[in-house]
């Protein structure tokens, strides 16, 4: 019991006349600010606003409204007594029977939420004053990940360990507020109404964050290149920012509980640079190569090569030159898979004669070519 709903969604002109003052997000935060104490607001008729202190401290009959993209946490003696994610305007009255302890919207309400607030909620009757929290639901950008020398993982698709020296970004979310705020927010923040900032560089939980991600790269470089079901390859990682959140996401679950202990997920990543150690670099230059000979790729490298070698033997051996590129190619077939070589007894015109006309009849040679060739082993 507690809150009551008195508008859903936007909040429109006419209440802003009804409700001279009430508590709301504060003002000029930043896009990484993920909690802060609510602030009481005059609305001045709905046309302009006038932040008037910054207590979070509300009591029987004050309004709150909360913004899209937010949630609204109160509390009393470190308990949870209300939680609200959908946007709309609402009333706190701890002695009202229709009042409700819970408006969290069908978007937000799952399981893991609903344990939460059995574990945390307040055991008794919630008492006449409370602290006023709001939580971003939104999408948390420009936390940061870097390593200052390689990280090895066994890579399934090159077959061996490979390393890298990497660093980018990701952007976080917060999928349960209240495991959050009781889990990971340090007490401090919620003593002094400080906003708690993942990007602050004196606060040591986000350092912690950024520390638990560096050791995870590894494990996710592992889970994004070994899925069988994708054959996913390390070269693809830059480009593919939301298939690698994900096995990130999953690394740092199973090493550190970010989701099931802390309420956070990683959504989106960005892969600023990733130098790959020299070992790795050949092995993708191998790769590169037994690509540009797989298909059709592989058809037109062959085409590539014969030319290069008829010019090559024209210059050195006319037209019984040749004939012997033309042998060479024996061994490879149309696609550029090896074959066993087949090699024609070394004075036999009409092995020669044959291997010329099949060049000719693969438009490899010109008739001209294929007459001098035809004279050559005849001895004409």
């Amino acid at each position: 019991m507690g809150l009551i709903q008195a508008v859903a969604g936007s909040i429109g002109g006419t209440l802003a006349d009804q409700w001279k003052d009430f508590y709301t997000v504060p003002d000029g935060l930043p896009a990484t600010a993920a909690m802060f104490a609510a602030v009481p607001r005059g609305t001045n008729a709905g046309r302009g606003s006038n932040t008037k202190g910054s207590s979070n401290i509300i009591s029987n009959g004050s309004k709150i409204v909360v913004p899209e993209g937010y949630g609204l946490l109160l509390f009393q003696d470190g308990a949870a007594t209300g939680f609200v994610a959908e946007p709309g305007a609402y009333e706190w009255r701890s002695d009202d029977l229709n009042s409700k302890s819970i408006f969290a919207g069908d978007n937000l309400v799952d399981s893991l939420i609903k344990q939460s607030w059995e574990r945390f909620k307040f055991g008794g009757q919630p008492g006449s004053q409370q602290a006023a929290f709001f939580v971003s639901l939104k999408e948390l950008p420009d936390n940061r990940f870097g390593t200052q020398s390689e990280i090895y993982w066994e890579d399934g698709f090159l077959g061996t360990q490979v390393g890298a020296v990497t660093r980018g970004s990701y952007t976080l979310k917060i999928v349960d507020p209240i495991l959050f705020v009781k889990n990971f927010v340090p007490a401090s923040y919620l003593q002094s109404g400080q906003v708690f900032d993942f990007t602050d560089m004196d606060n040591a939980a986000a350092s912690q964050l950024f520390n638990e991600v560096v050791g995870s790269l590894a494990p996710a470089f592992s889970i994004y290149t070994n899925d069988p079901g994708k054959n996913n390859r390390i070269t693809k990682l830059q480009q593919d920012s939301v298939g690698f959140a994900k096995s990130l996401s999953a690394a740092v679950e199973d090493a550190y509980q970010w989701k099931s202990d802390r309420g956070l997920v990683i959504a989106k990543t960005a892969i600023v640079s990733i130098e790959y150690d020299a070992n790795t670099k050949e092995l993708l230059k191998t790769v590169q190569r037994a690509d540009a000979l797989a298909g059709a790729r592989g058809n037109s490298n062959l085409q590539a090569s014969v030319a290069a070698g008829i010019q090559s033997a024209g210059e050195k051996g006319g037209a019984a030159g040749l004939v012997g590129v033309g042998m060479a190619t024996g061994m490879l077939g149309v696609g550029g898979g090896l074959q066993q070589p087949v090699a024609p007894a070394a004075d036999d015109p009409i092995a020669k004669l044959k291997k010329a006309k099949e060049m000719l009849d693969l438009g490899l040679i010109t008739q001209a070519d294929y007459d001098a060739a035809k004279s050559k082993a005849l001895g004409l």
